[in-house]
């Protein structure tokens, strides 16, 4: 009896460690879900430099990896934090946290940590998302993504790429190449923001509510990634 109350004590405790740490986790995601906003709001500040309108027309999924401060990047080992959603029929889905590594290149260009954003252009572009972990360049093809109001792309990115990459450091937004480096769902975070382990395709696939706290980065990202009638 002592040994059963001695497990059920435990367990009570590591589900209160468990509450108690995600609870703490919650402002580091909320920061970064700010911070992603900002990524996009400042993108598309400068039209002239920013995506194209008709790739922001034809987008399915958005992943925004944004830079918390110098030095955020590990060399050689995971390389960022980031958010994405999806295109559903009723509007954009809840935010996924996801995470990047991998890759030969560095994210620091003189010291200065580097926003990325991918772009999913197609169907299966949108089905590499709903893998929980896929190699750009491997399981899903990546191009640099062309920049500007009226950038005038080549045919192999709408043919081939399903993803678009993008990055942008001290305050330059060019296409960048990925290639190599793996993209997955963060577990640990969106378990602490949904509160379990929730499967990466529900939450992209628009079978959860948007948090409160995501609304603003879902928003943005749904005022700037509109479907022009004129591009389609």
């Amino acid at each position: 009896m002592k040994r059963i109350s001695s497990i059920v004590t435990a367990a009570a405790l590591c589900a209160s460690a468990t509450l108690s740490f995600a609870q703490g986790d919650k402002p580091k995601l909320d920061e970064r879900l700010t911070a992603a906003k900002n990524v996009i709001d400042e993108i598309m500040g400068t039209p002239d430099k920013g995506i194209p309108q008709s790739i922001l027309a034809g987008a399915s999924c958005v992943v925004v990896i944004p830079s918390f401060k110098k030095g955020a990047f590990v060399v050689g080992a995971q390389y960022g934090q980031g958010v994405s959603t999806c295109r559903t029929p009723q509007g954009w889905s809840a935010p996924v946290f996801v995470q990047l590594a991998g890759g030969s290149f560095g994210f620091q260009i003189g010291g200065q940590a580097t926003d990325l954003v991918l772009v999913a252009m197609n169907q299966q572009g949108l089905q590499d998302m709903l893998k929980n972990k896929f190699k750009i360049g491997g399981d899903a093809a990546a191009s640099a993504g062309p920049v500007g109001r009226n950038a005038q792309a080549g045919t192999d990115w709408k043919l081939n790429a399903e993803f678009l990459t993008y990055s942008r450091s001290k305050g330059l937004f060019a296409g960048i190449d990925l290639d190599g480096t793996v993209l997955s769902q963060n577990q640990d975070d969106t378990r602490s923001m949904y509160g379990a382990n929730v499967p990466f395709e529900v939450v992209l696939g628009g079978k959860t509510p948007v948090p409160d706290t995501a609304r603003p980065f879902v928003r943005t990202v749904a005022k700037y990634f509109v479907v022009s009638k004129e591009n389609h």
